[in-house]
């Protein structure tokens, strides 16, 4: 098959699934909370895939419309396997009257972007002309007919590149961060959203950050500011952002949100790799995914785990390229988390070029889906790796069967398949998993049936599967190394053996790897297996 065909395969593949779970599922408006999901009309689970579009820069317009058509970009999110976008907007849009009024052409004549205006006259004529508050509202028009979900993200005050530690625009009472008439523009974009219900949320703020952070007064404000978007818009999720850049929620363990409404709350995360500086550059794997993730957990996911809140990883990415070595091995760690706690996420970030950030015009965007031009994505290979958590392992109303494990290969995004018991256990798509119960003795058998997983004991072998006998010892799988990723067996020597894969995807035991800690640049992730609980299969 020619590499064409198989990219056009992908693309058919992602079509179909973005059909079978796209905005259908949200069709009974308006969504809330039960527990930890986030549920449509019928109490069924809608599961966020989405990708943020920025709009909070100097010129304070959607990405991309200077490269394509804007319903071509929307229709593309659709086919890209995402079913929301995480849309975000400057505090100064709704609030600053001069701004708001500018057109789209003033706004990129004033910054001299003559080249992205000639753009955008070709490509989007229509939006040229409109002031940039209408034209934030026509791009919300735009996603609804191309039938995406929106989150609208207030993502900073002043129009510009987010995020530095002292910039003034991080935390309450900072010198561009007025909290009066930050709930005051919330009240607005709240009020305007009562038009679009494929507006399904408001996140209050992004990334709380800085020297001025305190908890009392994280309390203080956010809850005036859940209180004030819900006045003005009741049919939104109030997704709240925590401190440190989006990473610690830890103060919640013992002091609640406190708010009038309830069954609306949610709280958004930030995870990348340089989220903990250059560990994962440097860093042993194993170590660090254990670390970090329990870390994670700690701080934020307990909500979800412990309070009954949905969590929703507003953002995370990794540079597109595939050559950045700690983002790489973080992604493989993020996926395991991501797939074993079903959150709900958005990756960073739709776009493969800006308008103007931070002083360069037309800047690349590294961690971006898209390419430069807009005109294909940049990293099939991540992309059809991040769908793989789009579908819901579990939830409300999706409960076809009963519950088991499956077991998700990170790397690959792929699941041990669905097969008949004779012939070679092999990765494929999740939804072709097969069921699998992990025993108090260590034993991984096929749900409902005699077959366990065992092992030849020896290496570079396929994994067979054999019948469970009460005179026979069945083979043991224990999760080992500080990740608690590797399932590891006994060796004919003595020796461990983990679960692996080959060039084929076939599943096969190979000597384990990276155990030792030793050595920062070995790479364990081909070995790296999550028995995640579903109930989807």
């Amino acid at each position: 098959m020619s590499s064409s065909i198989c990219i056009l395969f992908i693309f058919m593949v992602l079509y179909i699934l973005s059909v079978h779970v796209g905005p259908a599922e949200a069709t009974f408006l308006p969504l809330s909370t039960e527990s930890r999901w986030i549920t449509n009309g019928y109490g069924k689970r809608v599961k966020l895939a989405c990708v943020n579009w920025p709009s909070h820069l100097e010129p304070v317009l959607a990405e991309g419309l200077d490269k394509q058509l804007a319903y071509y970009i929307s229709a593309r999110v659709r086919l890209m396997g995402f079913n929301c976008v995480r849309f975000t907007w400057p505090l100064e849009l709704p609030l600053n009257e001069t701004l708001g009024n500018l057109t789209v052409k003033q706004s990129f004549q004033r910054l001299g972007l003559n080249e992205s205006l000639a753009g955008i006259e070709v490509h989007n004529p229509w939006i040229v002309d409109l002031p940039l508050m209408t034209a934030y509202e026509e791009m919300l028009a735009v996603m609804e007919r191309k039938g995406l979900m929106v989150i609208l993200d207030n993502h900073v005050t002043t129009p510009g590149w987010c995020c530095g530690l002292n910039d003034g625009n991080g935390f309450f009472g900072d010198e561009y961060f007025d909290p009066k008439m930050w709930i005051k523009g919330l009240m607005k974009m709240a009020r305007m959203a009562q038009k679009f219900p494929n507006v399904i949320g408001m996140s209050l703020r992004n990334e709380l950050r800085g020297p001025k952070s305190n908890v009392d007064d994280w309390y203080k404000y956010m809850e005036q500011g859940a209180e004030a978007v819900h006045s003005e818009n009741p049919n939104v999720l109030v997704i709240l952002s925590g401190m440190s850049f989006d990473k610690d929620f830890s103060f919640l363990h013992n002091r609640p949100v406190n708010v009038s409404f309830s069954n609306k709350l949610v709280f958004e995360l930030h995870w990348y790799s340089f989220s903990n500086g250059n560990a994962w550059k440097t860093g042993d794997s194993n170590k660090l995914c254990g670390q970090i993730t329990a870390s994670m957990m700690d701080s934020a996911g307990f909500l979800a785990k412990e309070k009954g809140y949905p969590i929703f990883v507003s953002e995370f990415g990794v540079d597109m390229a595939g050559k950045n070595v700690g983002d790489n091995k973080f992604l493989s760690c993020f996926m395991a988390a991501a797939a074993e706690q079903d959150w709900d996420y958005a990756v960073w970030a739709l776009p493969g070029s800006y308008y103007f950030r931070q002083g360069t015009k037309d800047m690349d965007e590294s961690y971006g889906l898209m390419n430069h031009n807009w005109t294909a994505v940049r990293n099939i290979t991540t992309l059809k790796r991040i769908n793989a958590l789009r579908l819901p392992f579990r939830g409300p109303g999706w409960n076809r069967t009963v519950q088991h494990k499956v077991i998700f290969h990170p790397l690959t995004g792929l699941c041990v398949e669905k097969r008949p018991v004779k012939g070679p256990l092999r990765l494929m798509p999740c939804q072709m998993s097969q069921m699998w119960t992990y025993t108090a003795n260590k034993t991984l058998e096929i749900t409902g049936t005699h077959y366990v997983l065992g092992s030849s004991g020896k290496a570079e072998k396929m994994v067979p599967l054999t019948v469970s006998l009460p005179h026979q010892k069945a083979t043991q799988w224990d999760m080992v190394s500080d990740s608690k990723l590797h399932l590891a067996t006994k060796a004919e020597d003595g020796s461990e053996l983990c679960l692996d894969v080959d060039r084929y995807g076939l599943v096969i035991t190979n000597k384990c790897k990276c155990m030792d800690g030793g050595d920062p640049n070995c790479d364990p992730a081909s070995q790296w297996f999550k028995l995640v609980n579903s109930t989807m299969v």
